[in-house]
């Protein structure tokens, strides 16, 4: 098959078929280096693809954790409501706690003048 494809060249000169097979050559150089470059042309598509893939991970990844965040800060607020209400409440019976305490001396004051009453 290939002397049907080298039949053309029949009865060219020399210096002619040295500029064909100049030129071949140059084709065929230029075919390798088309082939190469498509190949880092995909391999960079790939790895382009790669890191959008990663990178929508990430954003994922980002807003699971916003949320998170949002929901931590809502318990947080929750909990410092609660924390509040617990130190009002403690500060309420703490103060009932000593009038009582004030009432409970007083008492005993009123039944210690009273016995004295009583021993007389």
């Amino acid at each position: 098959m290939s002397w049907a494809v080298e039949e053309w060249k029949e009865g060219l000169s020399p210096r002619v078929l040295q500029k064909i097979h100049e030129l071949e050559s140059h084709v065929d150089k230029l075919k390798k280096e088309s082939q190469q470059r498509q190949f880092q042309s995909e391999s960079l598509e790939a790895a382009l693809q790669k890191q959008k893939q990663k990178v929508e991970n990430e954003k994922n990844e980002v807003a699971i954790l916003k949320r998170e965040i949002q929901s931590l800060m809502e318990l947080c607020d929750s909990l410092e409501k609660a924390k509040q209400k617990i130190s009002h409440d403690l500060q309420v019976k703490e103060s009932q706690i000593s009038i009582q305490s004030g009432q409970l001396i007083s008492s005993k004051r009123d039944i210690e003048r009273l016995e004295q009453e009583v021993k007389r």
